[in-house]
């Protein structure tokens, strides 16, 4: 009888720790954006065209390569029809929908301090100007 190792986990300050990868892929706002449209089509599944349409401001391009991203982490399940032209739809996994809790948190957290992070911006941008150009 063989037993599990158990499951490793990752330390963010270990350079070489391969969390770090995972955190660039996870933290854009296009994944953001389309975990947060399709865990709200859940458990639909959502094309595409529907799920472009739902992301305002994406190109065809960086969906494709955000999807390509979420598929290949196991966050994303992809199914594709064999019709002419093939259909193809997209639909969070349980590890997708496990994330879409922490990303909504990050989410909100943005949404409610976006003004004083611009006002900071700002003033620091102020004081970062030289005096002749104020």
């Amino acid at each position: 009888m063989t037993t599990a190792k158990p499951a490793r986990r990752g330390d963010l300050l270990d350079p070489r720790c391969p969390t770090r990868q995972l955190l660039d892929r996870i933290g854009t706002k296009w994944t953001s954006m389309a975990v947060k449209a399709l865990a709200e089509a859940a458990p639909a599944e959502v094309r595409f065209a529907e799920l472009r349409r739902r992301m305002p401001g994406i190109s065809q391009k960086m969906l494709s390569v955000t999807l390509r991203s979420l598929v290949r982490d196991g966050l994303v399940a992809r199914r594709v029809e064999p019709t002419v032209p093939p259909g193809v739809h997209y639909r969070l996994t349980d590890l997708g929908l496990s994330l879409e809790a922490p990303l909504s948190a990050l989410r909100t957290w943005a949404e409610t301090h976006m003004a004083e992070i611009e006002r900071n911006n700002r003033l620091a941008d102020d004081i970062d100007r030289p005096a002749d150009e104020a």
